[in-house]
C-alpha cells in the first residue's frame, strides 16, 4: 500500500547519548536527502539498503549545519514497515532532536501518531495482530521472564499455533461443505462426523492448555498486584524496602507514618509484583490517616496476592482478627515479624484464623525470613518456578476473553455432536470458533478496534 510518509522521535526525550529520528514511507528517502549533506558529496537517494553514513543535518533555506549525525537507510520492502526507513541518529538532547524533526516535518513528513509505525508493520503483512501487540508487551517488560514471553510471541510463537488451529478447522469446514454438497454418500456423512468429532475434541484441548497459562501469562504481563496490609508499626514499610533494596517508604517507630498507598515494581524470582504499601488499618481520628485507611480498604479488594503483616512482640488484637476477616477470600500469606524481639503472639491463634494459609516468620530488621516469603508467593502461582520455554503463554486480556469464546463455541460443536444435530448447524458455531481465532491474529477485525489498540502505543514506535 501507498501511504504518506511519516516521522517522529524513536527515543525518550531528554539527555543522552544519543537520539533518533524515524522516517517511513514512500518519500522518506528522498526527504532525508533534502537535509542531509555528506563531507564526501554522497547522497542518500544512490545509497544501498542497510547501510549507514555519516554527515551533517543542514538547513536547506539557509545551508545552516544543524547537527552531525549518522544516517541508516533501509529500502522496503526488507524493513519493520515494508516501507523505506530512514533513521537519523543525532546528539542526545531535547533540542537537538527536536531540531531535526521540524526540519524533517517542514520538508514533506507528517508527525506519526502513537504506534503509527507498528501499525504500518501489520497493515502491510510485516507483523499480524498478535505480534503488534507483544512488541508493546515487550517494551513494558518487568522481567527477564516476561521479556522472553513477550519475545516469543512478537516472533509469531501464538500466531503459528493460532493459524494451525484455523487451518484444521478449515479442513473440517472443507467436508462439511461435501457432506452439504452431496448428502446421498453416506461415507461421506459418516467421515465428516467421525473428522468434526477428532478435530472439535483436539482444538479444544489446545484451547484450554492456553487458557491453562492465562493467568500465569497475565501476571507476567501485568504484574501481581500484592497489597501488604497490618497495623500500624508492625514492618509493612522495612517489607516494601526490603523487597525494593532501598529506603522507599518511611519507616519509624511512630504508628501511622504511611498515610497513603505506596506502590513499587519489584522482581521476585522471576515474577514481577506490583507492591502496595498500605496505610495501617486502625481506628484513629486523625482526617489524614482516615482517608489512608480507607483508601488500604479499597486496595485490598483488588488484590491478586495479600501479605497481612502481624507483630511477634505484641498479642493479637481485635483490628487483626479484623484483617483476617478483609481477606477471607483472597490469596494470602501469613507474616509474623520481629521474630527478633520477644515473642508475645499466640500463634495457634494465628493458625486458626489463617485457615490453611501459608505462615512465616521474619524478622524484616535482620533480614530473615525473606528468602522462604520470596518461595512461598512462587510456589503459589508458578508452582516454585516459571513454567517451560516450550510453553505459548496467553499474556494478553483481549486474547483470553476471545480464546474462551472460542472454547465455548467449540463445547457447542460437541454437544451437538452428541444431540445429533444437524451438520449444517455444527458448520455454523465451527466458523464461529474460526473467526474468533481470527480476530486474535487480526484476520476479522474491525477499523475502530485497530485504531484503539495502537493508539495506546507510545509515539515513534
Amino acid at each position: 500500500m501507498d501511504y504518506d510518509t511519516i516521522a517522529a522521535i524513536s527515543t525518550p526525550l531528554g539527555e543522552g547519548a544519543i537520539g533518533i529520528v524515524r522516517i517511513t514511507g514512500n518519500n522518506a528517502i528522498a526527504i532525508a536527502d533534502k537535509i542531509y549533506v555528506s563531507p564526501t558529496g554522497k547522497n542518500l537517494k544512490n545509497a544501498k539498503s542497510h547501510t549507514i553514513h555519516y554527515g551533517y543535518i543542514v538547513d536547506p533555506k539557509t545551508a545552516e549545519k544543524m547537527e552531525e549525525v549518522m544516517v541508516s537507510v533501509m529500502r522496503g520492502p526488507k524493513t519493520f514497515t515494508r516501507e523505506d526507513v530512514i533513521e537519523i541518529n543525532c546528539h542526545g538532547g531535547i533540542l537537538s532532536v527536536n531540531r531535526i524533526l521540524e526540519l524533517v516535518l517542514t520538508n514533506g513528513a507528517r508527525l506519526a501518531d502513537p504506534g503509527e509505525f507498528t501499525k504500518r508493520a501489520f497493515l502491510n503483512g510485516r507483523i499480524d495482530l498478535s505480534q503488534a501487540e507483544a512488541i508493546m508487551d515487550l517494551i513494558r517488560a518487568k522481567t527477564d521472564r516476561a521479556m522472553n514471553v513477550a519475545l516469543g510471541q512478537m516472533e509469531g510463537r501464538l500466531s503459528k499455533l493460532i493459524q494451525k488451529l484455523r487451518q484444521e478447522i478449515l479442513e473440517v469446514l472443507a467436508h462439511i461443505e461435501v457432506n452439504i454438497d452431496y448428502p446421498e454418500y453416506d461415507d461421506v456423512e459418516e467421515m465428516t462426523n467421525k473428522m468434526l468429532l477428532e478435530k472439535a475434541t483436539y482444538i479444544k484441548s489446545e484451547l484450554a492448555l492456553l487458557l491453562e497459562t492465562a493467568k500465569q501469562g497475565k501476571i507476567l504481563r501485568e504484574g501481581l498486584k500484592t497489597v501488604i496490609i497490618g497495623r500500624p508499626n508492625v514492618g509493612k514499610s522495612s517489607l516494601l524496602n526490603s523487597f525494593v533494596h532501598e529506603n522507599k517508604a518511611i519507616v519509624t517507630d511512630i504508628p501511622g507514618t504511611t498515610r497513603d498507598v505506596i506502590e513499587e515494581y519489584v522482581n521476585i524470582r522471576g515474577i514481577p509484583l506490583k507492591l502496595v504499601d498500605t496505610a495501617g488499618i486502625r481506628e484513629t481520628e486523625d482526617l489524614v490517616e482516615k482517608i489512608g485507611v480507607e483508601r488500604s480498604r479499597q486496595v485490598i479488594k483488588q488484590a491478586d496476592l495479600v501479605l497481612l503483616v502481624l507483630n511477634n512482640n505484641e498479642e493479637l488484637t481485635p483490628e487483626d482478627e479484623q484483617l483476617f476477616s478483609l481477606i477471607e477470600n483472597l490469596d494470602a500469606v501469613i507474616i509474623i515479624n520481629k521474630i527478633d524481639l520477644p515473642k508475645r503472639m499466640d500463634e495457634e491463634k494465628v493458625k486458626q484464623l489463617a485457615a490453611g494459609r501459608k505462615i512465616i516468620t521474619t524478622s524484616i530488621k535482620e533480614s530473615k525470613g525473606i528468602d522462604e516469603l520470596e518461595k512461598t508467593i512462587a510456589n503459589m502461582f508458578f508452582a516454585g518456578e516459571i513454567g517451560s520455554d516450550d510453553l505459548t503463554y496467553v499474556t494478553n486480556a483481549r486474547h483470553i476473553a476471545l480464546i474462551n469464546e472460542a472454547l465455548q463455541s467449540i463445547n457447542d460443536v460437541l454437544f451437538g455432536i452428541e444431540s445429533d444435530v444437524p451438520i449444517d448447524i455444527l458448520q455454523i458455531d465451527m466458523t464461529k470458533t474460526w473467526e474468533l481465532l481470527g480476530e486474535i491474529i487480526g484476520e476479522n477485525v474491525h477499523d475502530e478496534l485497530i485504531n484503539q489498540l495502537f493508539s495506546q502505543f507510545c509515539l515513534g514506535k
